[in-house]
């Protein structure tokens, strides 16, 4: 097993033609698919893999410095796919995945079929003439909370990111993933995502996007999934499920997996 693949926890599924990557977002890990994967492994193959950071990845292998953007991650994902050989594929990226999926089809667009992105956006505060969800001392409060104490501040964000019903199998799920990852590191993490802006590199972006959205969102507003469609340099769609909260493939797989399969299969250039 080669560093990436360990490093990464590397797993490859199922088998077909094609092949699918999944990439988990903020405070959660390949898990987070799970109910997503036995719908695919007939058909496709399967990448499935941690985030630099997850709390199931070597805290020893987190560079500070290199994940202080979101490119670094991006260089990951292509090292995946260098690894892999991988010579197109259909990108599903949630939360910030989404953006790190569009970064990385800007300098390699040939591996990319197509993104699919989920609760994704490519700013979360609010600026002029744009609505991201959050005030600077929104995420200086929440930032302050997760330095002060950690368990606690998982306990509260884990049911306001997941909604609905605070004592939900996804919201024990969410809990779980998040407080596996190590305390300074997921404060890090937080404040590149968070921080982060991404704006300026929508319009670069030529690999066609479908953008999908839950109704209700803490992290991301309903509007976010608009602005994507109009500023995205390359052709997309936009559409908004009825599920609640920024997991959806988590806390509501009836309504999201047949969205997600529906949009794995359909293509918009051929529409």
């Amino acid at each position: 097993m080669g560093i990436v693949e360990e490093a990464h926890n590397l797993k490859v599924l199922g088998s077909g033609d094609r092949l699918i990557v999944l990439a988990h977002g903020f405070g959660t890990d390949q898990s987070v698919w799970k109910h997503l994967v036995p719908h695919l492994v007939d058909d496709f193959r399967v990448v499935l893999y941690d985030n630099m950071g997850a709390g199931t990845t070597n805290p020893d292998y987190f560079d500070f410095s290199r994940y202080a953007t979101l490119e670094g991650y991006a260089f990951d994902l292509l090292a995946i796919l260098e690894e892999l050989r991988v010579d197109s594929c259909i990108f599903v990226g949630h939360s910030v995945s989404a953006m790190v999926g569009a970064i990385a089809s800007i300098s390699r667009p040939d591996l990319f079929s197509k993104i699919i992105m989920i609760s994704g956006s490519p700013r979360y505060l609010n600026d002029v003439d744009y609505y991201g969800g959050f005030e600077q001392e929104d995420l200086d409060q929440l930032f302050d909370a997760m330095g002060a104490n950690y368990k606690a501040w998982c306990s509260g964000f884990a049911p306001l990111a997941v909604g609905g019903d605070m004592e939900s199998v996804a919201v024990q799920e969410f809990s779980r993933t998040l407080f596996n990852m190590r305390p300074d590191i997921a404060l890090s993490v937080a404040q590149t995502i968070f921080q982060s802006d991404m704006r300026q590199i929508l319009s670069l972006v030529s690999v066609p996007c479908h953008i999908l959205q839950s109704v209700k969102d803490l992290a991301v507003p309903l509007v976010v999934s608009e602005y994507l469609h109009q500023n995205l340099g390359c052709e997309s769609i936009v559409e908004v499920m009825t599920s609640d909260g920024h997991l959806p493939q988590l806390s509501s797989p009836d309504i999201v997996i047949p969205v997600l399969l529906k949009h794995i299969r359909y293509d918009i250039s051929t529409a």
